[in-house]
């Protein structure tokens, strides 16, 4: 029952790994730390009983090992591993390991009875991931072994940690090893095997002090020593074992094991485990608690806990899955009937959408869309008060005097005059001033045409909102793609043509035009006030003007303001104005002629 539990946590390890989902339930799984070259491989292969896991200097492993262990009897009938497609299995490379093999998520059918070949692919598939440097990858490699000699477990290999970068690593390697590790034993289903080298002072290790960090009373962390038989002689790790250094409730294990000279020579694992078995069966110190000691126990140990905490888990476990399941059952039942299979099918599927997205498009330009909102404007509302509101605003707005003085006229007069004074004041320098507040309606267009393409794609949103395309993501997403480039491609003629019309306005001033308030329309109206001032004499009691001179001292202030047109509001305006030296320049100018 215990066994099938374990079982039953791989099956859906493996799904969530198919499907791109890594553990969304936080199911329980033992998760092996400890710092580079701390033994960590040296005790996942002894609990496996293979040499399995690659070798060699710096970080050998450089992505997730899920490793998960099925104990199955000698000889027993050869479960199925094809994959959906019902693909046959393969026969084991090696008849003589018939009853041990492993198999590669990433490869599914396919067994690999000789564990040479285990290696290679782990270092293969890694390589595809990381590339041949010494960089990291957090996605994981599952790889399941079936075997009599091993006890149902799930393991979790993660890259050994490392301060310093080496050769050609990452700058930032310890970094992303640390976050990586975090990621996994943070969930609190998550037991931690922390690896520690036991010739070296407990208060360093990296492991330890990773794990105090998520689990800082020790409640789910395991504790495992190597190179026991490497330490001082008359040292020994008893006060460790028995947690007065640094106590863990799930306590210590020390094991012993081989060396790099017995993996250079091909010491067989079986004789490793045997030695390990007489050193502390023979060790002064470790005799009397021999049968708590070594990789046998620490493997029956994980197997216990795994097993003891999986069932704790269970009821949360299934209460979870049901929840997301119900969420997904709701979701796909949203999102229609199953659709009929065949090209034929899904062109017409692809066109139907496409022309009810142009159909919605259009709708929601004329306004006549069945969900019309009451809060805001939107679609071609919004389009139509950009243009008649806030484009209109932002050209009434400029004053072509608040930027031309008095000062800057007389200045561009003189200029015009060149060397030698004039006694006509030339056009160019009237033309310079106009073509400079002509230039400024540039800036409002060039907003108005940004204003529009943003609420195009806000109407292009909002249609892929709809639940049609919630169905098909993909076919969202280029529509999205799409639909954009084609604002984008637009865009940028579009700015070109509002640029061009300004500098056609600006190129030819046509001062022909009926709004247009010229020299004699000016100095009429001059010789009428001054008409009118001459026949309202002063009072003679005050010495003043009477009411009507005071009140019309202004020769130009009731010359017609035509309010009709561009051109009347913009250069005529709504502002009354003193008579500065602009009108007097072209005034005497006119006057002249």
């Amino acid at each position: 029952m215990d066994a099938t539990l374990i079982k039953t946590v791989n099956k859906l390890q493996d799904a969530f790994a198919t499907v791109g989902v890594q553990n969304p339930v936080d199911l329980p799984q033992i998760v092996v730390i400890g710092s580079q070259s701390s033994g960590k491989s040296s005790v996942l292969e002894n609990i496996v009983g293979r040499d399995f896991l690659p070798r060699g200097t710096g970080i050998v492993t450089r992505r997730p090992l899920v490793l998960q262990l099925i104990n199955r009897s000698a000889n027993a009938k050869t479960e199925n591993t094809t994959d959906a497609s019902n693909k046959a299995t393969k026969e084991p490379e090696n008849p003589d390991n018939a009853d041990e093999w492993g198999e590669f998520l990433h490869i599914p059918g396919v067994k690999f009875s000789d564990f040479n070949k285990i290696r290679e692919e782990i270092v293969k598939d890694t390589e595809a991931k990381t590339g041949k440097n010494a960089g990291i990858s957090p996605a994981p490699i599952n790889l399941r072994i079936y075997s009599p000699n091993v006890l149902t477990l799930t393991l979790v290999d993660l890259p050994g940690l490392t301060k310093v970068p080496v050769g050609d690593q990452p700058k930032d390697i310890e970094k992303q090893i640390r976050e990586m590790i975090l990621k996994y034993i943070t969930k609190p289903n998550a037991i931690i095997l922390a690896v520690t080298a036991a010739n070296t002072d407990l208060a360093n290790s990296d492991g330890l002090k990773l794990a105090r960090e998520v689990d800082p009373e020790g409640s789910r962390t395991i504790g495992v020593l190597t190179k026991i038989d490497l330490m001082d002689q008359g040292t020994d790790v008893v006060d460790i074992l028995a947690g007065r250094i640094i106590p863990l409730r799930l306590g210590y294990v020390p094991v012993v094991n081989r060396g790099q000279k017995d993996i250079d020579s091909r010491k067989a694992i079986a004789a490793a485990l045997e030695a390990e078995k007489n050193f502390f069966e023979n060790h002064q110190s470790y005799k009397s608690k021999a049968q708590y000691c070594g990789t046998p126990f620490l493997a029956r140990k994980l197997n216990m806990i795994l097993m003891h905490h999986i069932r704790n888990t269970l009821p949360e476990i299934k209460a979870k899955i049901q929840a997301v399941l119900a969420k997904y059952q709701i979701e796909l039942q949203q999102l229609g009937d199953p659709l009929d299979e065949g090209l034929n099918s899904n062109a017409n599927i692809v066109l139907n959408i496409i022309t009810e997205f142009c159909n919605e498009f259009r709708t929601i330009i004329e306004g006549k869309s069945d969900e019309l909102s009451s809060f805001e404007l939107s679609g071609g509302a919004r389009i139509s008060f950009v243009f008649h509101e806030v484009f209109a605003s932002g050209v009434k707005s400029i004053d072509p005097f608040d930027q031309i003085k008095d000062a800057d006229i007389r200045t561009i007069i003189y200029n015009a005059s060149g060397s030698a004074p004039s006694l006509f004041i030339a056009s160019t320098a009237f033309e310079v001033i106009i073509k400079q507040q002509i230039k400024r309606l540039e800036e409002p267009s060039l907003k108005c045409v940004t204003l529009v393409y943003e609420e195009l794609v806000r109407i292009l949103s909002q249609l892929l909102q709809k639940q049609l395309f919630k169905r098909f993501p993909g076919l969202k997403e280029k529509f999205s793609t799409v639909v954009i480039n084609f604002y984008k491609k637009a865009l940028t003629p579009t700015n070109k043509l509002v640029q061009d019309l300004v500098n056609m306005e600006a190129s030819y001033i046509n001062t022909g035009h009926p709004d247009f308030l010229n020299g004699h329309k000016v100095i009429a109206a001059i010789n009428d006030k001054y008409n009118q001032k001459q026949a309202n004499p002063a009072d003679p009691k005050t010495g003043r003007g009477s009411i009507n001179n005071l009140t019309n001292s202004n020769p130009l202030a009731d010359v017609e303001s035509p309010n009709t047109g561009f051109f009347g509001s913009f250069f005529a305006g709504n502002k009354k104005k003193k008579p500065g030296v602009m009108e007097a320049v072209w005034v005497n100018k006119f006057w002249l002629t």
